[in-house]
Protein backbone atom coordinates (compact mmCIF):
# COMPACT_ATOMS: atom_id res chain seq x y z
CA UNK A 1 0.00 0.00 0.00
CA UNK A 2 3.06 2.21 0.91
CA UNK A 3 4.65 1.75 -2.29
CA UNK A 4 1.29 2.54 -4.52
CA UNK A 5 1.20 5.48 -2.48
CA UNK A 6 2.44 8.05 -5.56
CA UNK A 7 0.45 6.22 -8.17
CA UNK A 8 -2.72 6.88 -5.93
CA UNK A 9 -2.43 10.39 -5.48
CA UNK A 10 -1.35 11.19 -9.08
CA UNK A 11 -4.54 9.31 -10.24
CA UNK A 12 -6.90 11.60 -7.64
CA UNK A 13 -4.94 14.73 -8.65
CA UNK A 14 -5.69 13.39 -12.78
CA UNK A 15 -9.76 12.62 -11.01
CA UNK A 16 -9.98 15.93 -9.55
CA UNK A 17 -8.73 17.65 -12.92
CA UNK A 18 -11.26 15.88 -15.17
CA UNK A 19 -13.46 15.99 -12.55
CA UNK A 20 -13.12 20.33 -12.50
CA UNK A 21 -13.36 20.32 -16.20
CA UNK A 22 -16.39 18.77 -17.00
CA UNK A 23 -17.88 21.22 -14.07
CA UNK A 24 -16.59 23.86 -15.87
CA UNK A 25 -17.87 22.78 -18.92
CA UNK A 26 -21.72 22.00 -17.52
CA UNK A 27 -21.28 18.60 -18.53
CA UNK A 28 -23.22 17.44 -15.17
CA UNK A 29 -25.85 19.83 -16.22
CA UNK A 30 -26.31 18.66 -19.44
CA UNK A 31 -26.60 15.09 -17.83
CA UNK A 32 -29.04 16.10 -15.53
CA UNK A 33 -31.40 17.71 -18.00
CA UNK A 34 -32.00 14.36 -19.80
CA UNK A 35 -32.90 14.21 -23.34
CA UNK A 36 -33.90 17.32 -24.76
CA UNK A 37 -35.87 16.12 -27.80
CA UNK A 38 -39.26 13.98 -27.21
CA UNK A 39 -37.38 10.69 -29.42
CA UNK A 40 -36.24 10.34 -32.36
CA UNK A 41 -36.65 7.92 -35.91
CA UNK A 42 -34.01 6.86 -37.72
CA UNK A 43 -31.85 9.73 -36.05
CA UNK A 44 -34.76 12.56 -36.70
CA UNK A 45 -35.89 14.22 -33.88
CA UNK A 46 -39.50 14.64 -33.05
CA UNK A 47 -39.85 17.30 -31.03
CA UNK A 48 -41.96 18.33 -27.86
CA UNK A 49 -43.66 21.18 -29.40
CA UNK A 50 -44.39 19.36 -31.95
CA UNK A 51 -46.00 16.57 -30.01
CA UNK A 52 -47.96 19.30 -28.24
CA UNK A 53 -49.60 20.89 -31.07
CA UNK A 54 -50.59 17.85 -32.49
CA UNK A 55 -52.03 16.88 -28.83
CA UNK A 56 -53.55 20.23 -29.00
CA UNK A 57 -55.29 19.65 -31.84
CA UNK A 58 -57.00 16.49 -30.81
CA UNK A 59 -57.65 18.42 -27.35
CA UNK A 60 -59.52 20.96 -29.35
CA UNK A 61 -61.30 18.88 -31.76
CA UNK A 62 -62.62 16.29 -29.18
CA UNK A 63 -63.73 19.80 -27.00
CA UNK A 64 -65.66 20.98 -30.02
CA UNK A 65 -67.17 17.80 -31.10
CA UNK A 66 -68.27 16.65 -27.14
CA UNK A 67 -68.65 20.02 -25.95
CA UNK A 68 -66.40 18.38 -23.03
CA UNK A 69 -62.51 18.51 -21.79
CA UNK A 70 -61.19 14.99 -22.06
CA UNK A 71 -60.98 13.16 -18.85
CA UNK A 72 -57.20 11.85 -17.93
CA UNK A 73 -58.03 8.67 -19.36
CA UNK A 74 -58.92 9.84 -22.54
CA UNK A 75 -56.07 12.52 -23.03
CA UNK A 76 -53.67 9.25 -22.05
CA UNK A 77 -55.24 7.72 -25.71
CA UNK A 78 -54.56 11.04 -27.60
CA UNK A 79 -50.90 11.23 -26.41
CA UNK A 80 -50.21 7.95 -27.65
CA UNK A 81 -52.05 8.48 -30.95
CA UNK A 82 -50.28 12.15 -31.54
CA UNK A 83 -46.77 9.76 -30.50
CA UNK A 84 -48.12 7.19 -33.04
CA UNK A 85 -48.96 9.60 -35.74
CA UNK A 86 -45.68 11.87 -35.83
CA UNK A 87 -43.91 8.24 -35.61
CA UNK A 88 -45.56 7.14 -38.55
CA UNK A 89 -45.23 10.58 -40.31
CA UNK A 90 -41.38 10.20 -40.47
CA UNK A 91 -41.50 6.88 -41.44
CA UNK A 92 -43.30 8.16 -44.17
CA UNK A 93 -41.61 11.13 -45.09
CA UNK A 94 -37.77 8.63 -44.57
CA UNK A 95 -39.76 6.76 -46.76
CA UNK A 96 -41.00 9.30 -49.63
CA UNK A 97 -37.17 10.79 -49.48
CA UNK A 98 -35.95 7.57 -50.28
CA UNK A 99 -38.99 7.24 -53.74
CA UNK A 100 -38.31 10.99 -54.23
CA UNK A 101 -42.30 11.29 -53.54
CA UNK A 102 -42.59 15.65 -52.10
CA UNK A 103 -45.16 18.10 -50.48
CA UNK A 104 -45.00 21.50 -50.97
CA UNK A 105 -45.66 24.23 -48.92
CA UNK A 106 -48.24 25.62 -51.70
CA UNK A 107 -50.02 22.05 -51.95
CA UNK A 108 -50.38 22.75 -47.83
CA UNK A 109 -51.86 25.93 -48.46
CA UNK A 110 -54.36 25.08 -51.36
CA UNK A 111 -55.73 22.63 -48.97
CA UNK A 112 -56.56 25.30 -46.27
CA UNK A 113 -57.43 28.57 -48.02
CA UNK A 114 -57.28 27.04 -52.03
CA UNK A 115 -60.07 26.34 -54.95
CA UNK A 116 -61.39 23.25 -52.94
CA UNK A 117 -59.92 22.74 -49.92
CA UNK A 118 -59.62 19.73 -47.62
CA UNK A 119 -63.18 18.76 -46.28
CA UNK A 120 -62.86 19.50 -42.57
CA UNK A 121 -61.84 23.01 -43.89
CA UNK A 122 -64.93 22.59 -45.73
CA UNK A 123 -67.31 21.05 -43.30
CA UNK A 124 -66.10 24.04 -40.62
CA UNK A 125 -66.31 26.85 -43.05
CA UNK A 126 -69.14 26.40 -45.24
CA UNK A 127 -72.32 28.34 -45.76
CA UNK A 128 -75.42 26.66 -46.01
CA UNK A 129 -75.76 26.45 -49.49
CA UNK A 130 -72.67 24.28 -49.09
CA UNK A 131 -69.95 27.08 -50.75
CA UNK A 132 -67.07 28.34 -48.23
CA UNK A 133 -66.90 31.17 -46.44
CA UNK A 134 -63.91 32.89 -47.64
CA UNK A 135 -64.40 35.49 -45.38
CA UNK A 136 -64.54 33.24 -42.08
CA UNK A 137 -62.01 30.95 -43.30
CA UNK A 138 -59.42 33.74 -44.03
CA UNK A 139 -60.25 35.78 -41.09
CA UNK A 140 -59.23 32.29 -39.04
CA UNK A 141 -56.28 31.72 -40.38
CA UNK A 142 -54.84 35.67 -39.76
CA UNK A 143 -55.91 35.36 -36.62
CA UNK A 144 -52.91 35.63 -34.28
CA UNK A 145 -54.79 33.53 -31.01
CA UNK A 146 -55.22 30.70 -34.06
CA UNK A 147 -51.24 30.36 -34.75
CA UNK A 148 -50.44 27.39 -32.59
CA UNK A 149 -54.02 25.37 -34.50
CA UNK A 150 -53.21 26.74 -37.41
CA UNK A 151 -49.87 24.81 -37.48
CA UNK A 152 -51.23 21.89 -36.19
CA UNK A 153 -53.92 22.08 -38.86
CA UNK A 154 -50.58 22.29 -41.68
CA UNK A 155 -48.99 19.31 -40.21
CA UNK A 156 -52.20 17.38 -40.44
CA UNK A 157 -52.71 18.31 -44.13
CA UNK A 158 -48.97 17.46 -44.99
CA UNK A 159 -49.18 14.43 -43.29
CA UNK A 160 -52.71 13.56 -45.33
CA UNK A 161 -51.53 14.47 -48.58
CA UNK A 162 -48.30 12.41 -47.69
CA UNK A 163 -50.44 9.41 -47.14
CA UNK A 164 -52.52 10.32 -50.30
CA UNK A 165 -49.47 10.11 -52.30
CA UNK A 166 -47.98 7.34 -50.75
CA UNK A 167 -51.14 5.54 -50.89
CA UNK A 168 -51.68 6.72 -54.69
CA UNK A 169 -48.01 5.29 -55.69
CA UNK A 170 -48.38 2.12 -53.40
CA UNK A 171 -52.05 1.38 -55.16
CA UNK A 172 -50.62 2.46 -59.02
CA UNK A 173 -48.13 -0.93 -58.43
CA UNK A 174 -50.74 -2.92 -56.81
CA UNK A 175 -52.32 -3.72 -60.19
CA UNK A 176 -55.86 -5.61 -59.37
CA UNK A 177 -55.76 -8.28 -62.77
CA UNK A 178 -59.44 -8.68 -65.08
CA UNK A 179 -59.02 -12.52 -63.91
CA UNK A 180 -58.95 -11.02 -60.21
CA UNK A 181 -62.18 -8.93 -60.60
CA UNK A 182 -63.95 -11.23 -62.27
CA UNK A 183 -63.24 -14.02 -59.87
CA UNK A 184 -64.64 -11.80 -57.15
CA UNK A 185 -67.81 -11.02 -59.15
CA UNK A 186 -68.40 -14.93 -59.45
CA UNK A 187 -68.15 -15.31 -55.71
CA UNK A 188 -70.28 -12.22 -55.14
CA UNK A 189 -73.02 -13.44 -57.35
CA UNK A 190 -72.84 -17.70 -57.29
CA UNK A 191 -75.12 -19.20 -55.27
CA UNK A 192 -76.09 -23.14 -54.42
CA UNK A 193 -78.35 -25.59 -53.19
CA UNK A 194 -76.79 -27.92 -50.91
CA UNK A 195 -77.54 -30.95 -48.18
CA UNK A 196 -75.35 -31.86 -45.48
CA UNK A 197 -74.91 -34.35 -42.37
CA UNK A 198 -72.94 -32.43 -39.42
CA UNK A 199 -71.46 -35.07 -36.94
CA UNK A 200 -70.24 -32.75 -33.75
CA UNK A 201 -66.72 -33.37 -32.04
CA UNK A 202 -68.77 -32.65 -29.15
CA UNK A 203 -70.32 -36.02 -29.68
CA UNK A 204 -66.84 -38.13 -28.87
CA UNK A 205 -66.90 -38.05 -25.32
CA UNK A 206 -62.99 -37.35 -23.59
CA UNK A 207 -63.36 -41.28 -22.27
CA UNK A 208 -63.08 -42.07 -25.85
CA UNK A 209 -59.64 -40.67 -26.55
CA UNK A 210 -56.33 -41.59 -24.54
CA UNK A 211 -53.42 -38.38 -24.35
CA UNK A 212 -50.28 -39.23 -22.88
CA UNK A 213 -47.82 -36.90 -21.27
CA UNK A 214 -45.45 -37.73 -24.43
CA UNK A 215 -48.65 -36.44 -26.72
CA UNK A 216 -48.13 -33.44 -24.34
CA UNK A 217 -44.46 -33.21 -24.97
CA UNK A 218 -44.91 -33.76 -28.14
CA UNK A 219 -47.13 -30.84 -29.30
CA UNK A 220 -45.04 -28.14 -26.57
CA UNK A 221 -42.21 -28.95 -28.63
CA UNK A 222 -43.58 -28.69 -32.62
CA UNK A 223 -45.95 -25.74 -31.86
CA UNK A 224 -43.33 -23.22 -29.48
CA UNK A 225 -44.68 -20.17 -31.10
CA UNK A 226 -48.08 -21.26 -29.56
CA UNK A 227 -46.43 -20.27 -26.31
CA UNK A 228 -44.42 -17.66 -26.52
CA UNK A 229 -45.46 -14.60 -23.84
CA UNK A 230 -45.03 -10.81 -23.82
CA UNK A 231 -44.02 -9.12 -20.56
CA UNK A 232 -46.73 -9.29 -18.64
CA UNK A 233 -47.36 -7.49 -14.79
CA UNK A 234 -48.84 -8.74 -11.97
CA UNK A 235 -50.24 -5.85 -9.83
CA UNK A 236 -51.82 -4.55 -6.37
CA UNK A 237 -54.12 -1.58 -6.12
CA UNK A 238 -56.07 0.37 -3.69
CA UNK A 239 -58.92 2.68 -4.86
CA UNK A 240 -60.19 5.29 -4.36
CA UNK A 241 -64.29 5.89 -5.29
CA UNK A 242 -65.05 8.72 -7.58
CA UNK A 243 -68.36 8.23 -7.54
CA UNK A 244 -71.10 11.21 -5.95
CA UNK A 245 -71.70 11.02 -2.33
CA UNK A 246 -74.77 11.85 -0.58
CA UNK A 247 -73.83 15.26 0.13
CA UNK A 248 -73.73 15.46 -3.99
CA UNK A 249 -76.73 14.14 -4.29
CA UNK A 250 -78.37 16.47 -2.07
CA UNK A 251 -76.51 19.61 -3.48
CA UNK A 252 -77.72 18.24 -7.55
CA UNK A 253 -81.51 17.87 -5.96
CA UNK A 254 -81.39 21.19 -4.37
CA UNK A 255 -79.58 23.03 -7.46
CA UNK A 256 -82.74 21.83 -9.85
CA UNK A 257 -85.43 22.15 -7.30
CA UNK A 258 -84.57 25.44 -7.27
CA UNK A 259 -85.01 25.40 -11.06
CA UNK A 260 -88.52 24.28 -10.99
CA UNK A 261 -90.28 27.61 -10.89
CA UNK A 262 -88.21 29.22 -13.13
CA UNK A 263 -88.95 25.78 -15.76
CA UNK A 264 -93.09 25.82 -15.26
CA UNK A 265 -92.17 30.29 -16.33
CA UNK A 266 -89.97 29.81 -19.20
CA UNK A 267 -91.43 30.74 -22.37
CA UNK A 268 -88.94 29.06 -24.31
CA UNK A 269 -88.49 26.03 -22.87
CA UNK A 270 -85.36 24.83 -25.68
CA UNK A 271 -83.62 27.88 -24.24
CA UNK A 272 -84.14 26.84 -20.72
CA UNK A 273 -82.60 23.72 -21.71
CA UNK A 274 -80.02 25.21 -23.30
CA UNK A 275 -79.35 27.56 -20.32
CA UNK A 276 -79.16 25.27 -17.33
CA UNK A 277 -77.74 22.50 -19.50
CA UNK A 278 -80.05 19.89 -19.15
CA UNK A 279 -78.40 16.13 -19.91
CA UNK A 280 -80.97 15.50 -22.55
CA UNK A 281 -81.58 16.94 -25.58
CA UNK A 282 -84.77 19.53 -26.13
CA UNK A 283 -87.69 17.43 -27.19
CA UNK A 284 -91.76 17.64 -26.81
CA UNK A 285 -93.07 13.83 -26.20
CA UNK A 286 -96.80 13.16 -27.57
CA UNK A 287 -97.81 10.21 -25.86
CA UNK A 288 -100.91 7.88 -25.09
CA UNK A 289 -101.50 7.82 -21.71
CA UNK A 290 -101.99 4.61 -20.85
CA UNK A 291 -98.59 4.02 -22.71
CA UNK A 292 -96.67 6.74 -20.95
CA UNK A 293 -93.59 4.82 -19.31
CA UNK A 294 -93.72 4.31 -15.10
CA UNK A 295 -90.86 6.98 -15.08
CA UNK A 296 -92.53 9.89 -16.39
CA UNK A 297 -96.30 8.79 -14.72
CA UNK A 298 -96.17 11.98 -12.72
CA UNK A 299 -96.66 14.43 -15.26
CA UNK A 300 -100.43 12.96 -15.56
CA UNK A 301 -100.60 14.43 -11.93
CA UNK A 302 -99.58 18.17 -12.47
CA UNK A 303 -102.08 20.74 -14.80
CA UNK A 304 -100.82 21.75 -18.01
CA UNK A 305 -97.80 24.61 -17.86
CA UNK A 306 -96.76 23.27 -14.58
CA UNK A 307 -93.74 21.61 -13.39
CA UNK A 308 -93.49 18.15 -11.37
CA UNK A 309 -91.18 17.67 -8.14
CA UNK A 310 -88.55 16.30 -8.85
CA UNK A 311 -87.66 12.46 -10.03
CA UNK A 312 -84.68 10.80 -8.91
CA UNK A 313 -83.68 7.21 -11.50
CA UNK A 314 -80.41 5.51 -11.68
CA UNK A 315 -78.44 8.76 -10.68
CA UNK A 316 -80.22 10.99 -12.74
CA UNK A 317 -82.60 14.15 -11.76
CA UNK A 318 -86.07 14.88 -13.70
CA UNK A 319 -88.51 17.92 -14.15
CA UNK A 320 -91.32 16.73 -16.50
CA UNK A 321 -93.27 20.13 -17.80
CA UNK A 322 -96.65 19.21 -19.32
CA UNK A 323 -97.39 21.20 -22.32
CA UNK A 324 -100.75 20.18 -23.23
CA UNK A 325 -103.05 17.19 -22.51
CA UNK A 326 -106.36 15.58 -24.16
CA UNK A 327 -108.72 12.71 -22.76
CA UNK A 328 -106.29 10.21 -24.53
CA UNK A 329 -102.82 11.98 -24.93
CA UNK A 330 -99.89 14.17 -23.17
CA UNK A 331 -97.74 16.50 -24.34
CA UNK A 332 -94.44 17.11 -21.96
CA UNK A 333 -90.94 18.01 -22.44
CA UNK A 334 -88.53 16.33 -20.02
CA UNK A 335 -85.89 18.10 -18.24
CA UNK A 336 -82.65 16.33 -16.70
CA UNK A 337 -79.47 16.92 -14.61
CA UNK A 338 -76.91 14.01 -14.02
CA UNK A 339 -75.73 13.50 -10.14
CA UNK A 340 -72.23 14.51 -10.49
CA UNK A 341 -69.44 14.68 -7.58
CA UNK A 342 -68.62 18.02 -6.06
CA UNK A 343 -65.04 18.99 -7.94
CA UNK A 344 -63.68 20.24 -4.72
CA UNK A 345 -65.34 18.46 -2.08
CA UNK A 346 -65.12 15.34 -3.34
CA UNK A 347 -63.07 14.59 -6.57
CA UNK A 348 -60.40 16.88 -5.27
CA UNK A 349 -60.94 15.15 -1.55
CA UNK A 350 -60.41 11.72 -2.73
CA UNK A 351 -57.35 12.77 -5.05
CA UNK A 352 -55.49 14.64 -2.37
CA UNK A 353 -56.53 11.58 -0.17
CA UNK A 354 -55.10 9.11 -2.89
CA UNK A 355 -52.20 11.28 -3.28
CA UNK A 356 -51.52 11.11 0.19
CA UNK A 357 -51.39 7.14 0.39
CA UNK A 358 -48.97 6.79 -2.31
CA UNK A 359 -46.21 9.06 -0.72
CA UNK A 360 -46.50 6.90 2.54
CA UNK A 361 -47.14 3.73 1.03
CA UNK A 362 -43.56 4.49 -0.83
CA UNK A 363 -41.93 5.32 2.45
CA UNK A 364 -43.30 2.59 4.84
CA UNK A 365 -44.92 0.01 2.39
CA UNK A 366 -47.70 -0.37 0.41
CA UNK A 367 -49.31 -3.71 1.89
CA UNK A 368 -48.83 -2.02 5.76
CA UNK A 369 -50.21 1.52 5.08
CA UNK A 370 -53.44 -0.47 3.35
CA UNK A 371 -53.57 -2.28 6.73
CA UNK A 372 -53.21 0.99 8.61
CA UNK A 373 -55.98 2.75 6.47
CA UNK A 374 -58.22 -0.64 6.14
CA UNK A 375 -58.50 -0.70 2.62
CA UNK A 376 -58.77 -3.20 0.15
CA UNK A 377 -55.97 -4.66 -1.74
CA UNK A 378 -57.13 -6.17 -5.35
CA UNK A 379 -55.09 -7.74 -7.61
CA UNK A 380 -54.69 -7.23 -11.07
CA UNK A 381 -52.80 -8.87 -14.42
CA UNK A 382 -51.57 -6.89 -17.52
CA UNK A 383 -49.70 -7.85 -20.66
CA UNK A 384 -47.82 -5.76 -22.77
CA UNK A 385 -49.20 -4.46 -25.83
CA UNK A 386 -52.49 -4.76 -24.27
CA UNK A 387 -54.66 -2.11 -22.68
CA UNK A 388 -56.57 -4.31 -20.33
CA UNK A 389 -56.05 -5.06 -16.94
CA UNK A 390 -57.89 -7.27 -15.56
CA UNK A 391 -60.28 -6.03 -12.28
CA UNK A 392 -59.52 -2.24 -13.69
CA UNK A 393 -60.34 -2.43 -17.48
CA UNK A 394 -58.42 -0.46 -20.28
CA UNK A 395 -55.90 1.79 -19.82
CA UNK A 396 -53.53 3.64 -21.82
CA UNK A 397 -52.35 5.57 -18.34
CA UNK A 398 -51.89 2.07 -16.54
CA UNK A 399 -50.27 0.53 -18.85
CA UNK A 400 -48.13 3.91 -19.52
CA UNK A 401 -46.92 3.40 -16.08
CA UNK A 402 -46.56 -0.62 -16.04
CA UNK A 403 -43.87 -0.66 -19.15
CA UNK A 404 -41.60 1.47 -17.91
CA UNK A 405 -41.87 0.72 -13.94
CA UNK A 406 -40.06 -1.89 -11.66
CA UNK A 407 -40.85 -4.53 -9.62
CA UNK A 408 -41.99 -3.21 -5.92
CA UNK A 409 -42.58 0.40 -7.45
CA UNK A 410 -46.19 2.40 -6.34
CA UNK A 411 -47.34 4.42 -8.28
CA UNK A 412 -48.52 8.31 -7.98
CA UNK A 413 -52.57 8.19 -8.08
CA UNK A 414 -54.00 7.32 -11.59
CA UNK A 415 -57.15 8.98 -12.12
CA UNK A 416 -59.87 6.91 -13.91
CA UNK A 417 -63.46 7.36 -15.11
CA UNK A 418 -64.86 6.11 -11.75
CA UNK A 419 -61.75 6.65 -9.13
CA UNK A 420 -58.40 7.03 -8.41
CA UNK A 421 -56.16 4.33 -7.97
CA UNK A 422 -52.58 3.89 -6.48
CA UNK A 423 -50.74 0.31 -8.11
CA UNK A 424 -47.68 -1.46 -6.61
CA UNK A 425 -46.04 -3.74 -9.21
CA UNK A 426 -45.87 -7.01 -7.50
CA UNK A 427 -44.01 -9.01 -10.63
CA UNK A 428 -42.60 -8.59 -13.78
CA UNK A 429 -42.48 -11.31 -16.45
CA UNK A 430 -40.21 -11.43 -18.84
CA UNK A 431 -40.89 -12.01 -22.43
CA UNK A 432 -40.37 -15.80 -23.51
CA UNK A 433 -41.55 -19.39 -24.05
CA UNK A 434 -44.05 -20.25 -21.22
CA UNK A 435 -42.64 -23.15 -19.19
CA UNK A 436 -44.52 -26.31 -20.23
CA UNK A 437 -45.95 -27.31 -16.61
CA UNK A 438 -47.55 -23.68 -16.51
CA UNK A 439 -49.25 -24.35 -20.30
CA UNK A 440 -50.03 -28.36 -19.72
CA UNK A 441 -53.39 -28.23 -19.12
CA UNK A 442 -53.70 -26.02 -22.04
CA UNK A 443 -52.04 -28.34 -24.19
CA UNK A 444 -54.24 -31.41 -22.72
CA UNK A 445 -57.36 -29.66 -24.06
CA UNK A 446 -56.12 -28.60 -27.54
CA UNK A 447 -54.53 -32.56 -27.55
CA UNK A 448 -57.58 -33.75 -26.53
CA UNK A 449 -59.72 -31.83 -28.88
CA UNK A 450 -57.70 -32.70 -32.16
CA UNK A 451 -58.01 -36.93 -30.82
CA UNK A 452 -61.68 -35.82 -30.95
CA UNK A 453 -62.04 -33.98 -34.37
CA UNK A 454 -59.48 -37.19 -35.46
CA UNK A 455 -61.44 -39.99 -34.22
CA UNK A 456 -65.30 -38.01 -35.30
CA UNK A 457 -63.85 -37.84 -39.02
CA UNK A 458 -62.41 -41.71 -39.04
CA UNK A 459 -66.15 -42.27 -37.93
CA UNK A 460 -67.39 -40.53 -41.13
CA UNK A 461 -64.85 -42.21 -43.40
CA UNK A 462 -66.29 -45.26 -41.99
CA UNK A 463 -69.69 -44.52 -42.77
CA UNK A 464 -68.83 -42.99 -46.37
CA UNK A 465 -67.22 -46.59 -47.32
CA UNK A 466 -70.57 -48.34 -46.21
CA UNK A 467 -73.11 -46.09 -47.79
CA UNK A 468 -73.30 -44.38 -50.88
CA UNK A 469 -75.69 -41.68 -50.55
CA UNK A 470 -76.52 -38.52 -47.83
CA UNK A 471 -79.68 -39.67 -46.68
CA UNK A 472 -78.37 -43.40 -45.55
CA UNK A 473 -75.57 -42.08 -44.18
CA UNK A 474 -77.87 -39.47 -42.13
CA UNK A 475 -80.01 -42.79 -41.63
CA UNK A 476 -77.14 -45.01 -40.50
CA UNK A 477 -75.62 -42.28 -38.31
CA UNK A 478 -79.02 -41.81 -36.81
CA UNK A 479 -78.89 -38.22 -37.71
CA UNK A 480 -80.99 -35.66 -40.50
CA UNK A 481 -79.54 -34.11 -43.32
CA UNK A 482 -80.32 -29.89 -43.31
CA UNK A 483 -80.97 -28.74 -46.72
CA UNK A 484 -79.98 -24.50 -47.61
CA UNK A 485 -80.81 -22.90 -50.50
CA UNK A 486 -79.22 -20.28 -51.95
CA UNK A 487 -75.88 -20.36 -50.42
CA UNK A 488 -73.48 -17.28 -51.41
CA UNK A 489 -70.48 -18.43 -52.39
CA UNK A 490 -68.78 -15.75 -50.62
CA UNK A 491 -70.47 -16.47 -47.29
CA UNK A 492 -68.53 -17.83 -44.20
CA UNK A 493 -71.45 -19.11 -42.56
CA UNK A 494 -73.49 -22.08 -43.27
CA UNK A 495 -77.15 -21.87 -42.21
CA UNK A 496 -77.71 -24.67 -39.18
CA UNK A 497 -73.99 -25.01 -38.60
CA UNK A 498 -72.62 -21.40 -37.43
CA UNK A 499 -69.55 -19.71 -39.14
CA UNK A 500 -67.77 -22.66 -41.20
CA UNK A 501 -65.34 -21.29 -44.27
CA UNK A 502 -63.92 -24.42 -45.18
CA UNK A 503 -66.90 -26.36 -45.42
CA UNK A 504 -68.56 -23.59 -47.51
CA UNK A 505 -64.91 -23.57 -49.80
CA UNK A 506 -65.54 -27.55 -50.14
CA UNK A 507 -68.94 -27.06 -51.37
CA UNK A 508 -68.04 -24.94 -54.31
CA UNK A 509 -65.43 -27.03 -55.30
CA UNK A 510 -67.84 -30.35 -55.72
CA UNK A 511 -69.65 -30.41 -59.37
CA UNK A 512 -73.24 -30.55 -59.04
CA UNK A 513 -74.86 -33.29 -57.58
CA UNK A 514 -71.35 -34.79 -56.11
CA UNK A 515 -70.90 -36.10 -52.47
CA UNK A 516 -68.07 -35.27 -50.56
CA UNK A 517 -65.43 -37.12 -48.42
CA UNK A 518 -65.25 -36.19 -44.51
CA UNK A 519 -64.31 -32.15 -44.38
CA UNK A 520 -62.88 -30.98 -41.26
CA UNK A 521 -64.79 -28.30 -40.15
CA UNK A 522 -64.61 -25.64 -37.18
CA UNK A 523 -67.12 -27.78 -35.08
CA UNK A 524 -67.64 -30.53 -36.94
CA UNK A 525 -66.82 -33.27 -39.36
CA UNK A 526 -69.43 -32.78 -42.51
CA UNK A 527 -70.85 -34.63 -45.45
CA UNK A 528 -72.51 -32.12 -48.00
CA UNK A 529 -73.93 -32.62 -51.38
CA UNK A 530 -74.20 -30.18 -54.24
CA UNK A 531 -77.44 -30.38 -55.02
CA UNK A 532 -77.97 -27.22 -57.77
CA UNK A 533 -75.45 -24.36 -58.83
CA UNK A 534 -76.29 -21.36 -59.66
CA UNK A 535 -72.77 -20.03 -61.57
CA UNK A 536 -72.67 -16.36 -62.07
CA UNK A 537 -72.87 -15.18 -65.44
CA UNK A 538 -69.84 -13.17 -66.42
CA UNK A 539 -71.92 -11.70 -69.29
CA UNK A 540 -73.70 -9.64 -66.73
CA UNK A 541 -70.44 -7.99 -65.83
CA UNK A 542 -70.99 -4.16 -66.55
CA UNK A 543 -68.50 -2.10 -67.03
CA UNK A 544 -69.54 0.07 -64.08
CA UNK A 545 -69.61 -3.30 -62.06
CA UNK A 546 -66.05 -4.43 -63.02
CA UNK A 547 -64.89 -0.81 -62.09
CA UNK A 548 -66.45 -0.76 -58.89
CA UNK A 549 -65.15 -4.12 -58.16
CA UNK A 550 -61.88 -3.44 -59.01
CA UNK A 551 -61.83 -0.31 -56.61
CA UNK A 552 -62.59 -2.27 -53.96
CA UNK A 553 -59.47 -5.16 -54.19
CA UNK A 554 -57.12 -2.14 -54.70
CA UNK A 555 -58.54 -0.59 -51.45
CA UNK A 556 -58.60 -3.91 -49.74
CA UNK A 557 -55.18 -4.44 -50.89
CA UNK A 558 -53.87 -0.68 -49.63
CA UNK A 559 -55.26 -1.27 -46.55
CA UNK A 560 -54.16 -4.59 -45.77
CA UNK A 561 -50.65 -3.27 -47.42
CA UNK A 562 -50.04 0.11 -45.37
CA UNK A 563 -50.86 -1.89 -42.03
CA UNK A 564 -48.31 -4.74 -42.09
CA UNK A 565 -46.07 -2.12 -44.16
CA UNK A 566 -45.65 0.07 -41.27
CA UNK A 567 -45.42 -2.22 -38.56
CA UNK A 568 -42.32 -3.72 -41.09
CA UNK A 569 -41.01 -0.21 -40.98
CA UNK A 570 -41.53 0.09 -37.16
CA UNK A 571 -39.48 -3.23 -36.87
CA UNK A 572 -36.22 -2.10 -39.00
CA UNK A 573 -36.51 1.62 -37.79
CA UNK A 574 -34.36 3.03 -35.25
CA UNK A 575 -36.71 4.14 -32.66
CA UNK A 576 -35.86 6.41 -29.45
CA UNK A 577 -38.50 6.73 -27.06
CA UNK A 578 -37.80 9.25 -24.42
CA UNK A 579 -41.44 10.27 -23.32
CA UNK A 580 -41.36 8.63 -19.59
CA UNK A 581 -37.97 11.11 -18.94
CA UNK A 582 -40.25 13.83 -20.67
CA UNK A 583 -43.07 14.05 -19.59
CA UNK A 584 -42.94 12.40 -15.69
CA UNK A 585 -44.78 15.46 -14.39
Amino acid sequence: MRKSTGAILWVLIFSFGVLWMLADTNMFDVIQQGPRTLGSVNGEPISLEDYNNRLQYYTQQYSQQTGNSMTPEVRAQYEQQAWDDLVNSQLLQDKMDDLGITVTDQEVVDMITGPNPDPIIRQNFSNEDGSIDRVALQSWVESPENTQLLISVEQQMRQKRQQQKMNNYLQSSMDVSEYEVEQQYIRNNTNADVSYVRFPYAEVSEEEVSVSESDLRSYYNDNQDEFKRKESYRIQYVSFDKTPTSKDTTRTFEEVNRLKSDFATAENDSLFFNRYQSTTDYSVKNTAKDEIRELYQPVLDVGVGEVTDVIQDQGRLYLLKKLDETSNEVSFVVFSRDITADPIATIDARAETADDFSFYAQEDGFNAEAERRELEVSEGFATKGNNFISGLGQSQQIMRFLETAYEGQVSDPIELTEQFVVIKVSEITEAGTEPFEEVKEQIRTIVTNNKRKQQAIAKVEELLGQNTDLQSIAEASGKEVTSVKSLAKSSATLEGAGREPRVIGAIFGLNQGELSGAIEGTSAAFVVQLDELYEANLDNLTADVRQRIRQQLRQQKSQAFMSVWLEQLKKEADIEDNRAQLLRG
